[in-house]
């Protein structure tokens, strides 16, 4: 979290706002070293479709059945 003043934020907030963006940190603007509000990063969510499609993309299954026991592979313990 970082903070800057009403009149720094006035003259530069383009530039705090990409760092908002680029660093995920919250901002907080003070009016005579008090806080008076608070610029927080949009968190957009995502299914886990969208997560996990460059995985399953890189994923390949082999012949048999993913959810086949292997039980048979291991020997007893």
């Amino acid at each position: 979290m970082f903070t800057v003043s009403k009149g720094v934020l006035k003259a530069r907030m383009l530039e705090y706002f990409r760092r908002v963006e680029k660093t995920g940190q919250e901002l907080v603007v003070t009016d005579k070293n008090r806080p008076v509000l608070k610029v927080v990063p949009l968190v957009v969510k995502r299914n886990p479709a969208e997560v996990f499609a460059e995985v399953r993309a890189r994923f390949k299954a082999r012949e048999r059945d993913v959810l086949e026991p292997t039980t048979d592979y291991w020997e007893e313990a």
